[in-house]
């Protein structure tokens, strides 16, 4: 596993990118759409690091418990499936690996119910 991003949970994505990119200088490295809401992501141009900048409204229901106050990590695994039996044979609480905003991965969840996610990458 290696981070490949943290999710920031934020009330205006668009108003966070111009922060990130024209403040404090970080390149725009990707954006989406999920519905009418906008998700980019920041971050150093020359690493594969980055901030993920996703809209709090779109996470209003909360999908496996998660807590928006808290940022997500989202780690870069070569094999999801394996890494997902891996974890659950251990007893890590997880969701099925799964297609989430086109990004094929899982959540799995530490002792204390912060949520984490495993893509491929």
């Amino acid at each position: 596993m290696k981070v490949g991003y943290v999710v920031l949970y934020v009330s205006d994505a668009e108003a966070c990118r111009r922060f990130w990119t024209g403040r404090v200088g970080r390149a725009e490295k990707d954006r989406s759409q999920a519905g009418p809401f906008l998700i980019v992501k920041v971050g150093f141009a020359d690493q594969g690091f980055a901030f993920e900048l996703v809209p709090l409204a779109l996470m209003k229901d909360k999908p496996d418990g998660l807590d928006s106050t808290t940022p997500s990590i989202a780690f870069h695994v070569e094999n999801l499936e394996a890494t997902h039996s891996t974890l659950t044979s251990r007893g890590v609480q997880a969701t099925e690996v799964g297609e989430h905003s086109g990004v094929a991965s899982f959540a799995f969840s530490d002792n204390e119910g912060r949520w984490f996610a495993a893509t491929h990458g």
